[in-house]
């Protein structure tokens, strides 16, 4: 009589949820960046079938999307503690900055994005309040908000990609200097110090200071 084997249990592969594949995606974007993300990638770092994630994000754009209403949690209680309206607008802004500091390629991850959660609306309805609180009307409110967010968003992008570890960036800061040494640009000379500096925080705070010039 044959031996009888049990027939092995094929069960189904594993299954991820939205908020697991968003959060694998933070994560892989600090191991290996924004180039080296792909759904094929974050896929296997879930142990799941590229189409699985296809399901919760048709599109990678839609997944950045995801991402960055991720990185946005907690913003808009940035400046729950100011002082003043205006307190609350810089130290919002400021939390912006943070918040997209802490994740690797942070700004290229946001920038473009329309994220309709609760963080990103959330962050922008408190923003546009406070400048509201401090005098400004509706729609000066709404413009100050995106520039603060723009130049957020832009400075960091810079910030991000100054501070990487591209070994070509220093070679480029050297070439820099030597044509404006080589060259007849007597202002850049004189100040080819600061145009090269990494002081970000100085740079970002005079910045903000002068998108919020006309806020009481």
């Amino acid at each position: 009589m044959a031996e009888h084997t049990a027939a092995r249990p094929r069960g189904r592969p594993p299954r991820a949820d939205r908020e697991q594949v968003v959060h694998t995606a933070l994560r892989l974007l600090g191991e290996v960046g924004l180039d080296a993300l792909t759904m094929r990638r974050l896929a296997d770092a879930l142990g799941v079938q590229a189409g699985t994630l296809y399901g919760y994000f048709p599109t990678k754009r839609a997944l950045l999307t995801a991402m960055a209403e991720a990185m946005m949690s907690g913003c808009q209680d940035a400046g729950e503690n100011a002082a003043t309206p205006r307190e609350q607008v810089l130290a919002l802004a400021r939390g912006l900055r943070t918040a997209l500091l802490a994740h690797r390629d942070g700004a290229r991850v946001y920038a473009g994005t329309h994220a309709v959660g609760p963080n990103t609306l959330g962050f922008s309805d408190t923003l546009i309040g406070a400048l509201r609180q401090a005098g400004v009307d509706a729609a000066a409110a709404v413009q100050t908000a995106l520039l603060i967010v723009h130049f957020t968003t832009g400075h960091v992008l810079e910030e991000q990609a100054a501070t990487g570890a591209d070994p070509e960036l220093l070679t480029e800061i050297d070439d820099l200097h030597q044509a404006i040494a080589q060259g007849e640009y007597p202002q850049l000379a004189e100040t080819h110090k600061e145009l090269t500096g990494t002081d970000f925080t100085q740079l970002y705070e005079r910045g903000l200071q002068l998108l919020t010039s006309d806020v009481p």
